[in-house]
């Protein structure tokens, strides 16, 4: 399997036990979509796949429906998307991705997780080129060859394609999201899911002790409401096989 493969399924596993905190950053990425090109799906595209990747974390509809009504409502608040970039222990670089609707609370508190854990907030900038920005889709076709959809998909930019038992997982560089997602509408195939995610082009292994002070650090920041992903150059534990 390539490194993006591996990569996010590790980053998925440990995932899988902050249900409630992944529908409350999901929540406030729809309401994002919505005050940018409104609350129709059909038309918004951005608040369509945000809709299915809801559904693939078995977000109920309900909750998908309340993040869509509030995002209408006149005293709706007004997130923005924010990145933070610095230094965890060990010299372990992090990236942070936020919504927030007050810039200055959020930098303050994410200073705070950084300092109290051993680590520096840093410049924009500072560790950004550490990370590969990809973009994934999850998406059913089918009926179709696996062989001819990736030779089609790497005139799309698609540089790591797998076929699984229930889809197909594709990763390319961020920049041709728009260029996949319309290719995958157009061929009339149902996307499950699909979304941003930066991999580090290299990672630093850790002894447990080391480990364990780079996580405190990552569940600090996963805890914050106004952070919705986070990221960072430790070597990830080797995936269990099921």
């Amino acid at each position: 399997m390539g490194r993006a493969f591996e990569y996010r399924k590790a980053r998925k596993l440990k995932r899988w036990g902050h249900m409630a905190r992944t529908f409350t950053k999901l929540g406030k990425e729809i309401e994002i979509a919505v005050k940018a090109a409104g609350a129709d799906p059909s038309g918004n595209t951005r608040l369509r796949i945000l809709i299915q990747n809801a559904k693939e974390e078995n977000m109920p509809k309900e909750n998908i429906e309340r993040a869509i009504k509030r995002a209408t409502e006149k005293d709706a608040a007004d997130y923005k998307e924010v990145i933070y970039e610095g230094y965890g222990p060990h010299g372990i670089a992090f990236l942070v991705e936020t919504a927030t609707d007050n810039t200055n609370r959020t930098v303050a508190n994410i200073r705070m997780h950084f300092n109290k854990c051993g680590g520096t907030l840093g410049n924009s900038g500072s560790v950004g080129f550490l990370f590969d920005h990809k973009c994934v889709f999850k998406f059913k076709a089918p009926g179709a060859d696996p062989e001819e959809l990736e030779l089609e998909m790497i005139d799309l930019g698609v540089d790591e394609f797998y076929p699984e038992e229930d889809g197909i997982t594709v990763y390319a560089p961020y920049e041709s999201f728009g260029a996949i997602q319309k290719w995958l509408d157009d061929k009339g195939f149902e996307i499950v899911s699909g979304e941003s995610v930066r991999i580090p082009t290299d990672t630093k292994e850790l002894d447990a002790e080391g480990r364990e002070s780079v996580e405190k650090l990552v569940e600090r920041l996963e805890e914050d409401d106004d952070v919705v992903n986070v990221y960072h150059t430790m070597k990830e534990p080797e995936a269990e096989e099921e």
